[in-house]
């Protein structure tokens, strides 16, 4: 029997085993890798209660927001849905002094838990950049002193503290065996990983196969990054194939940690997403390109895929964003992430029956009878089940 032979029957064997799974209906757990960023830098988003409803419909069960909006946590109250606050950029000196970081999470986190599921606290975000590294020294005092805060006050058991990075941390990411972080951050870094290792917290990226396309529509092939079907990469150190650029991405950090010392870190997506919109120089960014993007994501959400250096583990991943946001500065892009409208409508359609009737100013998500209601439970399992064998097929062929 040829090695591919082999690999083929244990990618079938994989898929009928994903299936006795989604009809005994443990596959549920897998889903729950799939969060969405929930940003406000717009003067036309739906109150946070209609957020709640428009979550629920699309059983999505984890948000995260770029601050400690009293609004929003006050609201999220007994929803069950799990929501990853922000410390702002500008917050993080004064976080410095312990008694401050203390001050801080008894206002802004101790009021609202446990009734609001807060289970996580990133400190800042994208700290280090290439255009500005004056905040990254801030970086680990202020995660130190907020996690001795959590501790006293005793929800370091259900709130994990970390710091979103960019991709601009990696001094080397291709391939993805010569994942390294630059210089002047690895210090930092391993300072980072010692923490995460301590707490078993994860460390958190923001991937944007899009950009890369933007910079080298020529070079990089766009099936690639939009995790259709292509012939991909190989490693040719570790002989991983990659099909989709994120998880390339992904793995080009999980070994420069390793590079470090830290071979079982997690690593998880902060931030991943491609704008439907962008001005004349914004190659790729598109209507039909955010929507390819995104419901291929969600496909391989919906499986439970890992990784090609972590197969077993599925990865986490928090599409950016919920809504498109008028106010963000910048390119045309950065406005129009969003897989909704301010409305609710969707800015693109993503190929999912059940989301394509859903709208943010719905009072309540209700079904007008038992058949409605199994005809949208039908579609959901329709698409894991398809999701599954989409996986599975690509991988056979």
């Amino acid at each position: 029997m040829t090695s591919r032979t082999f690999t083929r029957i244990s990618n079938l064997i994989h898929l009928f085993l994903m299936l006795s799974l989604v009809f005994s209906g443990n596959i549920l757990q897998r889903v729950t890798s799939l969060g969405i960023n929930y940003g406000q830098v717009g003067n036309n988003l739906p109150s946070p209660d209609k957020v709640i409803n428009l979550l629920r419909s699309l059983r999505i069960t984890k948000t995260r927001i770029y601050d400690t909006n009293p609004q929003i946590l006050t609201s999220f109250a007994n929803s069950n849905i799990e929501i990853i606050v922000t410390i702002e950029n500008q917050v993080l000196p004064m976080l410095q002094d312990p008694q401050q970081a203390l001050q801080w999470v008894n206002s802004h986190i101790k009021p609202y838990v446990p009734a609001t599921r807060i289970t996580g606290i990133m400190v800042g975000n994208e700290l280090f950049t290439d255009d500005d590294s004056s905040l990254i020294g801030y970086m680990m005092p202020a995660i130190i002193n907020i996690h001795k805060a959590l501790v006293q006050l005793g929800l370091d058991r259900y709130i994990q503290v970390s710091s979103p990075s960019s991709l601009a941390v990696l001094g080397e990411s291709y391939p993805p065996s010569a994942g390294s972080f630059k210089p002047e951050v690895s210090s930092v870094m391993q300072q980072l990983l010692a923490f995460l290792e301590a707490t078993k917290s994860p460390f958190w990226i923001n991937a944007y196969p899009y950009f890369a396309y933007k910079d080298s529509p020529k070079e990089i092939p766009i099936d690639y990054v939009l995790f259709n079907r292509n012939i991909g990469m190989t490693d040719p150190n570790t002989r991983l194939h990659y099909d989709n650029m994120m998880y390339a991405q992904v793995d080009a950090v999980a070994f420069a940690a390793a590079k470090l010392g830290y071979r079982n870190i997690e690593v998880r997506v902060a931030e991943t997403g491609w704008p439907s919109k962008g001005d004349a120089g914004e190659v790729g960014a598109s209507p039909m390109n955010a929507a390819t993007y995104n419901r291929n994501l969600m496909m391989r959400q919906f499986a439970g895929e890992g990784t090609p250096a972590r197969r077993n583990e599925r990865l986490d991943v928090y599409i950016f964003a919920l809504f498109n946001e008028d106010m963000k500065p910048g390119p045309t892009s950065e406005k129009n992430y969003g897989i909704f409208r301010p409305d609710g409508s969707l800015a693109y359609n993503l190929g999912f029956s059940t989301m394509s009737t859903t709208t943010a100013n719905s009072e309540s998500v209700t079904y007008s009878s038992s058949a409605t209601k199994a005809k949208r439970n039908l579609e959901y399992w329709t698409i894991l089940i398809s999701a599954m064998i989409q996986v599975v097929m690509s991988r056979l062929f």
